[in-house]
């Protein structure tokens, strides 16, 4: 019996520091890829999908690991190997709550300020010419009338870059309704868009209202806005044809 707790205590160690070796390999995996990704808009997409889950796989994995190498120092008897696993899951399962909250809560703030700098960063044409971010006025003629309809219901934001010598021209569309914003009782960027709803369908005569209502994952606060639906142009029947399937 003694050889096989010495097995078992040599195994947790082993396991400790190739479970270490993993997790470090994970994060390293994601920080090379990331810094790939040269295109702005390639590396915002990157950020805001893979960024979070990232950093807490690879902190599951060195819980695990740490987890591990402490029941192999604390083994020295077979009791002692089961009061290391109870001690391990229960830091463990602590440590994971605190690191849990931290990325659903706080660390979104530091993502958003980061994914803002690449939004904004100034594109560079095909030619190597510093492009131009147009306003929302100037933006419409480059959009068709179905992002127009997006863009009027607030579900997807398009931002149109263009290279003023040679006009050429890059759109990026950037879904709003999975970006949460700052809640006012947390300061977190908790608040995120759990319904929307059209109140009013818009027309070619007047414009339409939309009521979207927020709710703060941290806190629960609840609050609604309402805006309006730009008419509809009396040229086009695409664009009354998205917000009837919004609708």
């Amino acid at each position: 019996m003694e050889g096989l707790l010495n097995i078992i205590r040599q195994g947790l160690y082993y396991v400790s520091f190739a479970l270490i070796a993993v997790g470090v390999g994970m994060f390293l995996l994601y920080l090379f890829r990331m810094a790939g990704t040269s295109d702005p808009k390639a590396k915002y997409d990157f950020i805001n999908q893979h960024e979070k889950k990232s950093l807490w796989y690879t902190c599951l994995v060195l819980l695990i690991a740490a987890g591990a190498y402490v029941t192999s120092i604390l083994a020295t008897e077979w009791l002692y190997v089961f009061v290391g696993v109870f001690v391990s899951l229960m830091f463990g399962m602590i440590l994971g709550v605190v690191i849990y909250n931290y990325l659903e809560y706080y660390y979104p703030t530091l993502i958003e300020k980061r994914l803002h700098k690449l939004r904004y960063k100034p594109r560079v044409s095909s030619a190597g010419n510093q492009m131009k971010l147009l306003s929302e006025a100037e933006e419409d003629v480059h959009l068709d009338e179905g992002m127009q309809a997006e863009e009027s219901i607030f579900s997807v934001d398009y931002d149109v870059w263009i290279d003023e010598a040679t006009q050429e021209t890059k759109i990026e569309k950037y879904k709003g309704h999975l970006h949460a914003e700052k809640s006012p009782t947390c300061g977190y960027y908790t608040l995120r868009v759990v319904k929307e709803e059209i109140l009013e369908s818009p027309t070619e005569d007047k414009e339409g209202t939309l009521i979207k209502y927020y709710e703060c994952s941290y806190t629960g606060y609840k609050t609604k806005k309402i805006f309006n639906i730009a008419k509809l142009k009396k040229t086009t029947k695409e664009a009354g044809k998205s917000f009837a399937s919004l609708a």
